[in-house]
């Protein structure tokens, strides 16, 4: 065979044979007449790994372009020689060729196998089952009559919805705002891919928090944005690192989650909270604020968003009901300046022609009842007992290997290893033994960081899963 892998290239030499041979098929090379060389054999004499031709092979097979037989040998497809000339698109190659970002690997691992296997989640930042207020939701869907329309509704979202937000920022965030500065998304993962997609373009640079839940979003890389990190301490960002930042790099937009951040948990001061909208009035740089634990301070202190201060218009605030009622309700919102709005909103409207008229309406009769002030009273009591379950569970078991600051509210908790472990490893180790988590560096943080998030198992499973952590950690130490 007239081919040799180029090791330089970034392509991976499986993909370069597949295409070699995907080519030689179109061109004669390979006639439909004779099989196809042996994966040993090709492998001998491509001085290449056999696991290697074996890739190629399985990436041609999926795409219909040969079969593969016991006996017979690999031969290329006769579909593809018919009459019709038919042939089997290339989807391997579509998907890679997409400009919108897969996941991170480990992410990607993550999800799988908390689809797949029954494990103690304390990865998932969700809340369980029985935090949901399901009686009071059930009572809404059964005894209530649906009075909605069944078309599309206003592009912004239902306009009894957004007067009842209006009226939830203002009562349970200090912020004012009216209905036609709102627009109501299919969670914050929306609100946020709708900023981006809108109002910057490639190449701009933007600030975001380092370690940040925005880090493992591919959503800037996809659309072509620089990023640029602002390090949380244990008492968040520092808001000078945002005037530097603007003068090296002229950013565009800063990304903050100030209130109880995931995945650290901190909260950002209050006079550092002011100093941020100073330097962003300053300098006219927009703020994107993603809040969406604000409610759910152990202390019952109300926490006060950037937006509740910000007098100028300045940030752009997006919450949603995803982590303190239902993530399958899928309600989310942006509050911001009208013509920003109106700019989302068109966009929206281009992709799902506005929300599901369902979900609105069960969130607006929720919100309206006075069964929500009583369920994030509890829910907020329920998530500090489990927080104090895990930090007893941590200093029970992993005294000696941690170091972690107690979070006065969310549901996320932030380790530190104190030795050096390889966390794909420790990751592999505990899943074996029936716990996940979340690795720091999926987070954008240096090796040697965890997040738990403790709002999806209750107590019980929370310190067995802990044990299990430190089973692992402790085994992968030994042999290293």
């Amino acid at each position: 065979m007239d081919w040799k892998p180029d090791r330089i290239s970034k392509t991976p030499i499986y993909k370069q044979l597949a295409i070699y041979i995907e080519n030689g098929i179109a061109d004669g090379t390979f006639p439909p007449d004779k099989p196809l060389p042996s994966e040993r054999g090709l492998a001998k004499e491509l001085g290449i790994n056999r696991s290697t031709v074996i890739a190629a092979y399985d990436d041609l097979e999926s795409n219909g372009l040969i079969n593969r037989n016991r006996g017979s040998g690999t031969t290329i497809s006769k579909d593809i020689w018919g009459i019709t000339k038919k042939r089997i698109p290339s989807w391997n190659r579509y998907i890679e060729a997409g400009s919108f970002l897969p996941n991170l690997p480990v992410t990607q691992r993550i999800h799988k196998e908390m689809a797949e296997h029954k494990l103690i989640n304390l990865a998932s930042g969700e809340l369980s089952q029985d935090l949901f207020p399901l009686t009071s939701l059930r009572e809404i869907t059964s005894n209530r009559s649906f009075i909605g329309s069944l078309g599309y509704d206003h592009p912004q979202g239902n306009a009894i919805l957004r007067e009842t937000l209006t009226k939830h920022v203002k009562q349970f965030r200090e912020i004012e705002t009216d209905s036609s500065s709102i627009l109501v998304t299919s969670g914050a993962q929306q609100a946020l891919h709708l900023v981006v997609q809108c109002l910057l373009k490639p190449g701009d640079s933007v600030a975001i928090e380092n370690p940040s839940y925005h880090y493992n979003l591919p959503v800037f890389q996809s659309a072509g944005i620089k990023t640029y990190f602002l390090k949380v301490n244990k008492d968040g960002i520092n808001p000078e690192e945002i005037t530097a930042l603007y003068k090296k790099h002229r950013i565009k937009m800063i990304f903050l989650s100030p209130i109880f951040q995931n995945p650290t948990g901190t909260l950002l001061d209050l006079d550092k909270r002011k100093k941020v909208l100073e330097i962003s009035s300053e300098y006219g740089i927009p703020i994107v604020e993603d809040d969406p634990y604000s409610l759910t301070s152990f202390c019952g202190e109300k926490m006060k968003t950037l937006k509740s201060l910000d007098h100028n218009g300045n940030v752009l605030y997006i919450s949603s009901l995803t982590k303190i009622v239902a993530s399958g309700l899928r309600i989310g919102w942006i509050i911001g300046p009208r013509a920003v709005i109106e700019r989302l909103s068109d966009a929206k409207q281009q992709v799902d022609f506005g929300h599901a008229s369902y979900s609105q309406w069960i969130a607006n009769d929720f919100l309206e009842s006075r069964d929500f002030t009583s369920h994030i009273k509890n829910l907020a009591k329920q998530l500090e007992s489990r927080r104090d379950q895990i930090v007893v569970s941590l200093q029970s078991f992993l005294k000696e290997e941690v170091d972690f600051t107690i979070p006065n509210g969310g549901i996320h908790i932030w380790c530190r290893l104190k030795k050096a472990v390889n966390e794909i490893q420790l990751l592999e180790e505990s899943i074996k033994r029936g716990v996940i988590f979340v690795p720091g560096s999926t987070m954008g943080s240096e090796k040697g960081f965890v997040r738990f998030t403790f709002s999806r198992e209750n107590e019980e499973n929370i310190h067995e899963g802990i044990k299990r952590f430190a089973d692992a950690l402790y085994a992968i130490t030994k042999l290293s």
